[in-house]
Parts: C-alpha cells; structure tokens; sequence
C-alpha cells in the first residue's frame, strides 16, 4: 500500500513572543506557510505570498518540537489556502499543544480540529478586501475563538460596529479591534470603543511595539 506523504509549502517556522490575541505575550511557535488569496493594503506579511520551501509534515512537526513553547500558532498568508493545513493542525493538536489558527475568514474552517483556537480577521472595507468575508464561517466559531478587526478609519470602525450588531458577534466568542498602524490613532481607537461602551478587547501588535516594523509576527 502507497502511504502519501503530506507536503506544505513553509516561509518559516520561528520561535517568538505571541504580539497579539488571548495568548499575547506568551512564547510560541509560528508555522508560516506560503501564499494568500488576498491583498489587503495594509498586509505586513507579503513575503509570505510566494516562494518559501516544499516540507513534508513530519518536518514541520520535527521543527516545532525543537521548541520548547507550549503554544503553537499556524499563520501565513492564508494558511487554509493550503489544504494540508489541516492534518498539520490536527498533528499538532495531537502532541499536545495548545494551537492557533490565523485565518482571514475567507476559506472555509469546518474542517478545521475542533480544538484548534480559530482566530478569525474579518476584512472592513479599508482592507480592499471585505467582499471576500465568508459570513457562513460564523457557525463554526465557539466560545474558544476569536474574530479580529482591523480598523482603518472611523468607517471601518463604524461599519465593524454594524457587524457585532448584526450578526451578533460578542455572543459567538472574543472579538478584537486593532488600529492600522500609521492610518488610525490607537488613542483614536480606545476613545471610541469606550465611548461606545463596546464590549470587546482591544490589542496593539506587541511584536511591533518591542522590535518595530520589521517584525511581521
């Protein structure tokens, strides 16, 4: 019998502080794998769109046990654009650590290990990207994940406040808000949120804060 081998295209694979989310702060693996079916203006991981190195599963998984970080996050790009991803996250659900998922929302998560920590970043309208929110992707979300915003301007923000209303989103799990670095105040942004007594959680880029713009992590 012909096992097939499992193979994912990698950018890289490092061991880093997480900067955002539930778990900001706490070392943790990043699995970055190549490419993106989006553009979002303001993405600060092109890199990752193209190029990176063909790797068979168990490579991947030898390479992260190297660490010693309890927690893993799969990133990319658009990770889910690769369909291996999802063994690659159910392997590594099955060693035992507590996995993230970074996904745009724009690729269907049902397959995706129940036990994996989904967090979603819907596109606003500033993104150039919004058309592309999968909205039917809400129904797998539980208590355990998170939906991320990304806020350009006050129409982001108010268009992002009509989707929590609409769809109910504080009810599903999480949500996060974080401004657009060099495009809104993140004073801006905390003033409106309390303002508007939102009950959400907002988050600057804690890698961006301790290493600057070349930190895409």
């Amino acid at each position: 019998m012909v096992v097939e081998v499992i193979r994912l295209r990698i950018s890289e694979i490092f061991f880093s502080l997480q900067g955002e989310t539930r778990t900001v702060g706490l070392p943790t693996t990043f699995v970055r794998l190549t490419g993106c079916p989006l553009r979002c203006h303001y993405c600060d991981t092109s890199y990752a769109f193209s190029g990176g190195d063909w790797m068979t599963l168990d490579e991947v998984v030898t390479q992260v046990t190297a660490n010693s970080a309890k927690h893993v996050t799969v990133t990319g790009g658009e990770p889910l654009a690769q369909p291996s991803c999802i063994p690659l996250l159910t392997a590594l659900c099955q060693l035992g650590y507590e996995v993230s998922l970074e996904t745009s929302g724009a690729i269907d998560i049902a397959a995706v290990d129940k036990r994996v920590m989904k967090v979603m970043d819907l596109k606003t309208p500033a993104s150039g990207e919004s058309d592309k929110n999968l909205w039917s992707n809400l129904k797998y979300l539980t208590t355990n994940d998170q939906i991320k915003f990304v806020i350009c301007n006050e129409s982001d923000y108010e268009w992002c406040k009509a989707q929590i209303l609409e769809h109910k989103l504080e009810q599903l799990c999480e949500v996060l808000l974080s401004p657009s670095q060099d495009e809104l105040s993140p004073t801006v942004l905390a003033d409106w949120i309390l303002r508007d007594q939102l009950n959400v959680r907002f988050q600057l880029q804690l890698h961006k804060v301790l290493w600057g713009d070349e930190a895409g992590r």
